[in-house]
């Protein structure tokens, strides 16, 4: 049964015609492939190179995986929404008031062609959001400097001029793998329904301490 949420978006880029796809279920992912330029750089490993890894994450409650899918079923790029994990310090603001962009990916071969802010632009795209403190890490560990030929502060400076134009902030914070790498980012898109007592909450939160 499709998700009464779903949406989706047609795109026309240099490499084809492109589907993106919100809320899409573990079932739909089921029917997909994944290119498989995603797992076969020797510098640069994808954080989901499996469905099933998808699927799982499909199958949680408000989750968003969404899809950038070509020839139908060919999975070029992918975006995953998503609670914290139990544990994580993000995870200790209630009720779930935080969601983490947990990752924004394309294939090298469809990179620079608008996938990535068509990707980001589905995830945010539904009322709920408005009630969710949306944030993302950005580990200069993760990131593909090989293939985009960036330095680490060019691709921070990437991310950022991404996830700026949809309402996110930087934020500065103690939390510790953040803090490890200079080249490391925060940053927060805050919902105009989040109260003012959720948002001093999280302002105390960055820096490991309760209001």
């Amino acid at each position: 049964m499709r998700d009464s949420r779903q949406e989706e978006i047609q795109l026309t880029a240099p490499m084809g015609a492109l589907t993106i796809r919100s809320f899409c279920s573990s079932r739909e992912i089921r029917q997909t492939t994944f290119n498989p330029q995603f797992s076969s750089h020797a510098q640069y490993r994808s954080l989901y190179t499996r469905r099933q890894s998808l699927e799982d994450n499909a199958d949680q409650p408000d989750t968003n995986v969404t899809l950038a899918l070509a020839d139908g079923n060919l999975i070029v790029g992918f975006g995953v929404l998503a609670y914290p994990e139990a544990g994580e310090r993000w995870a200790e603001l209630e009720p779930r008031v935080m969601m983490e962009v947990k990752a924004i990916e394309t294939c090298r071969a469809w990179r620079s062609q608008g996938l990535a802010k068509g990707i980001l632009s589905m995830l945010l795209h539904h009322p709920f959001v408005e009630d969710k403190i949306v944030y993302m890490v950005g580990y200069s560990w993760t990131w593909d400097l090989d293939g985009t030929k960036k330095t680490a502060q060019q691709y921070r400076r990437m991310l950022i001029r991404l996830f700026e134009p949809f309402g996110f902030v930087e934020y500065q914070t103690n939390e510790p793998n953040i803090c490890l790498k200079p080249e490391n980012v925060f940053m927060g898109r805050i919902g105009k329904n989040v109260s003012s007592k959720g948002q001093d909450d999280f302002k105390w939160l960055r820096f490991g301490m309760h209001s």
